[in-house]
């Protein structure tokens, strides 16, 4: 037996004593309301939301998330928001799920919705909506960052303070700006698929908290044993 071999094995047997908190309450940190488990907390029926995923928003709270952070979500038929296990979702991001204006024609200007005759410009229903907003598992999304409607986050990445996401970002992949682009990638394309190949996030709770020390360091080659 290797000695890496020797240490997980020891540590295994320390980290099964582990449960890690209840994903089905609504404040998992004790004494902090300002945190909260997404999934247990959101009422809209087209937001999806994975175990273990965080709202975290010191100075406002999280009561507002569906008014201050998923915005125009006027139709819940057309456009859901969908987020992985895992994620880590920063105070003030924010979501736009509709409200795109009408492009094809000479004005942008939304007549229809003042109605008193301007309703007959044309069919608000039919305004652009451009698709679902997607979020991988593990995403780590930073502070005031938005993501636009149509957009699908991969696995592991990670979108930068006040990033502005107009397009897909790839899997383990860092982007900032406005537009965001991709900074750098946390791995290359080899790690990256065999991370995708693992989907730890995927695992069991036992068996995540049995190799959690292992998930929380760069040893890829460690977690694919675990597999």
């Amino acid at each position: 037996m290797t000695i890496n071999e020797n240490d997980d094995r020891h540590r295994n047997q320390n980290m099964t004593k582990i449960i890690g908190p209840d994903p089905n309450v609504i404040y998992p940190m004790k004494d902090y309301d300002k945190l909260v488990f997404l999934k247990n907390f959101v009422k809209a029926s087209n937001i999806f939301v994975g175990d273990y995923t965080y709202f975290d928003d010191r100075r406002y709270g999280p009561d507002k998330f569906e008014e201050y952070n998923v915005l125009y979500n006027y139709d819940f038929a057309k456009v859901k928001l969908i987020i992985g296990k895992f994620c880590a979702i920063a105070a003030e991001a924010k979501f736009i799920m509709t409200g795109d204006h009408k492009l094809d024609a000479i004005s942008t200007y939304p007549f229809p919705i003042f109605q008193h005759g301007w309703e007959t410009a044309y069919d608000i229903k039919n305004l652009p909506v451009k698709g679902d907003i997607t979020i991988g598992n593990d995403v780590w999304i930073g502070y005031d960052s938005l993501i636009k409607n149509g957009v699908t986050i991969g696995d592991g990445a990670i979108i930068a303070a006040r990033a502005v996401v107009v397009k897909d970002v790839a899997p383990y992949a860092v982007v900032a700006g406005n537009p965001a682009k991709v900074v750098k990638m946390r791995f290359d394309d080899s790690t990256i698929e065999r991370l995708l190949q693992i989907a730890w996030w995927d695992w069991d709770i036992a068996k995540i908290n049995q190799h959690i020390s292992i998930i929380s360091n760069l040893d890829v080659k460690r977690l694919e044993n675990c597999f």
